[in-house]
């Protein structure tokens, strides 16, 4: 079990709150710990692959993947309603918004091993805007969860359908998975592309002709 005592221990809600406010910022291994039933399972695992959590390099790894866990399924504590707040504003514009190459940082939820790479979002208005930063932070809600890739690029998708009602809404995802790429086929190059398309984005090829253009050659 983890040398730190049960009564020193800061809440669950503490730490999710400390990732809320500061999670590109954080120290991890600074965080309290939370508790010390992740920390124990991580422990056992240590001594069914035949390692000894006793020693020197392994005493404080359960305490140290307990508190990286915590931080890269903070998503699941985040709503699109607190990220967005009142960063909604009236404004006629009526041409694409495009916030490109988001860097993104996932777990796959079929292995638990990450996968990562850049989201390409982008919406026509219908009336009202939202603040540019928005975009990245919702995508890092969604992907600070247990995720597969095509649910990460809709769930995108859908939200920002659902905060600002646009004409049109595309998310592009372009991730590399490691669960590819150091186990099964072991393919170090090969690279996930998946796409969700709203609105004129869908309906219209003049648009959808545009957003892709301009998405793709991002990557170039």
């Amino acid at each position: 079990m983890s040398s730190t005592p049960v009564s020193s221990r800061a809440s669950e809600s503490d730490i999710r709150s400390a990732l809320h406010a500061s999670i590109h910022r954080v120290d991890v291994d600074e965080l309290p710990i939370v508790d010390g039933d992740y920390a124990a399972l991580v422990r056992q695992q240590l001594a069914l692959l035949g390692e000894d959590p006793e020693r020197e390099g392994l005493v404080r790894t359960p305490d140290r993947v307990a508190k990286a866990m915590h931080f890269l399924t903070a998503g699941y504590d985040m709503t699109v309603e607190k990220i967005v707040g009142s960063a909604l504003f009236e404004e006629e514009h009526e041409n694409m918004v495009m916030v490109r190459d988001i860097e993104l940082y996932s777990l796959c939820e079929h292995h638990m091993l990450p996968f990562f790479g850049k989201a390409h979002v982008a919406y026509i208005p219908n009336g009202r805007i939202v603040g540019l930063s928005k975009l990245p932070r919702i995508v890092e809600m969604f992907a600070r969860r247990l995720q597969v890739q095509e649910r990460l690029t809709e769930q995108v998708a859908s939200a920002i359908d659902d905060v600002l009602a646009p004409r049109g809404v595309g998310v592009v995802i372009e991730a590399f998975h490691m669960c590819m790429m150091m186990r099964g086929v072991e393919k170090q190059n090969s690279r996930t592309i998946t796409s969700a398309l709203r609105g004129v984005f869908r309906d219209d090829g003049k648009t959808r002709d545009e957003f892709l253009r301009l998405a793709y050659a991002t990557a170039r």
